[in-house]
């Protein structure tokens, strides 16, 4: 394998991936606020984190991914301004605000797992870091900080080239940041925020200013010193978080470690997932999230492989008939590589095949296919060119595709490639595609029923009948494929 080159937001250029520590990787991710569900835009960033992860495990590094849970301190605006947003959502649903956060977290774990998201080495949830955010504070308060009554403020202009990451600084960027009385620039943050006079917020500790809360910009630095040590190798996030939550991060890595360093060797960002209709957004109500597009009878990996179709860096517009692409694309492969393992089984005993399933290129005997050999290089060059996935699902396609080839080799190193990807093509059955839309009007047990009632009237040659069924099961939702083991599948509606 060649060298690993990812793109560096910070200094805009790719970059070959040297490890701080050898042989290491260690990765963090800004994880979701858990006021409400994710909606589909916010997971391409964790489908991105998982691939890079992958990545790095491909390439032999022993990853130590941390992905956080804001559970307080991040405020309406990303601007930081407006209110906590996990203490409005507990004041609109008048409940515990603990089990607001209890509630939206196990949404987005299930996002986790339905997309095929490897598990982090950590979750570090914000609200267990308070006593170390105020401690982190303290350290950097007299030389890169100052009091007003609302709270304690990071002063930009005390560390150097703050905002460089920013694409918007020369667009007035930092003047989205909250304006308030007293602060000595436009730019500078609150990194503690006291409870107002007269009020008790459902989430407030104790500190030297004052009762309340950390400033969202503060957990990130202090959970990711806290796991990876600083400096340490890549910090992702979405682009949103380039232009005012990241710079803010850098700005507090540079006041504790008394120097230039932004705290990450690289600084990596998804693009946005566009959606034209306007249903991506929260406030919307019915808004995109995964469970949607699971009642709806798309297997979650269809739109895992939909972000993988698209380079990370570039926008991605969600549509019902891209995703219907994607998971037809999804079945195709899967339905190739069961295809092979049944004439692999053809050949072996099964109890060979219980073990061969699992092996990777190095344990399968033999010189490996020229051919296999050509599309495994495609794939690594791929992969390893700032992770273009794109080209790397092409080059899987064209080895699932090979003719002629060892069995045990073919399988080996779609499993190889797929361990990058995480589509599950190995354990991923046809009827394991076939999910039952929320909206069907039938039952698999009727549709099972009325399709032998349909091949005993076949047999009996009452094609009239027949054919009523079959529309019947059509009008139903229920595509009926005569001469296919599957027999039967969701029409699905784009």
């Amino acid at each position: 394998m060649s060298e690993l080159k990812l793109f560096n937001s910070l200094t805009r250029q790719l970059e070959t991936f040297t490890p701080v520590h050898a042989g290491e990787a260690r990765v963090y991710t800004c994880g979701p606020t858990v006021y409400n569900y994710p909606h589909i835009g916010n997971m391409r960033a964790y489908v991105f984190a998982d691939t890079l992860g992958r990545v790095l495990s491909y390439k032999g590094y022993k990853l130590t991914h941390v992905i956080n849970i804001t559970d307080v301190g991040h405020l309406t605006d990303d601007a930081d301004a407006g209110e906590d947003k996990m203490e409005k959502m507990a004041a609109e649903k008048a409940q515990s605000i603990w089990d607001i956060a209890r509630h939206y977290t196990q949404a987005y774990w299930d996002d986790i797992k339905a997309l095929n998201i490897r598990q982090p080495a950590h979750w570090s949830i914000a609200t267990e870091y308070v006593p170390a955010m105020i401690a982190y504070a303290t350290s950097i308060a007299d030389k890169h900080c100052y009091e007003l009554e609302s709270g304690l403020y990071f002063d930009t202009s005390t560390v150097a080239n703050y905002g460089a990451l920013a694409r918007a600084k020369t667009e007035d960027g930092e003047g989205r940041i909250e304006e308030v009385e007293g602060k000595r620039h436009a730019a500078d943050f609150a990194i503690w925020r006291k409870t107002p006079a007269g009020e008790t917020r459902q989430m407030e500790w104790d500190s030297p200013w004052g009762k309340g809360a950390p400033g969202w910009h503060l957990e990130c630095s202090v959970m990711s010193e806290a796991l990876l040590g600083l400096p340490f190798d890549i910090h992702t996030g979405g682009i949103d978080h380039r232009e005012i939550h990241h710079p803010n991060e850098i700005a507090q890595n540079q006041a504790r470690c008394g120097g230039d360093h932004s705290g990450a060797q690289f600084w990596m960002h998804n693009n946005f997932l566009i959606e034209r209709s306007g249903k991506m957004s929260k406030s919307s109500g019915e808004f995109l999230r995964v469970q949607l597009l699971i009642d709806k009878g798309f297997h979650p990996l269809a739109y895992r492989l939909m972000c993988l179709q698209a380079h990370y860096r570039s926008e991605l517009e969600f549509s019902w008939e891209g995703l219907q692409a994607a998971f037809v694309r999804l079945k195709r492969m899967v339905m190739a590589v069961s295809n092979l393992k049944a004439r692999h089984a053809e050949l072996v005993s099964a109890s060979y095949l219980a073990t061969s399933e699992s092996k990777t290129l190095k344990h399968v005997q033999g010189d490996v296919a020229p051919a296999i050999s050509a599309a495994l290089k495609d794939f690594a060059t791929a992969v390893e060119d700032d992770l273009n996935t794109a080209i790397a699902i092409t080059s899987l396609e064209t080895l699932i595709g090979l003719k002629k080839v060892d069995a045990a080799q073919h399988l080996a190193a779609i499993a190889e490639m797929d361990a990058v990807l995480g589509l599950n093509l190995n354990s991923l059955t046809r009827t394991d595609l076939r999910i039952r839309p929320k909206a069907a009007v039938i039952t698999e047990s009727e549709i099972e029923t009325a399709l032998t009632a349909r091949k005993d009237a076949r047999a009996e040659k009452d094609f009239a009948k027949s054919d009523a069924i079959r529309d019947d099961l059509i009008a139903k939702g229920v595509e009926v494929m005569d001469g296919d083991p599957l027999g039967w599948d969701w029409k699905l509606d784009v």
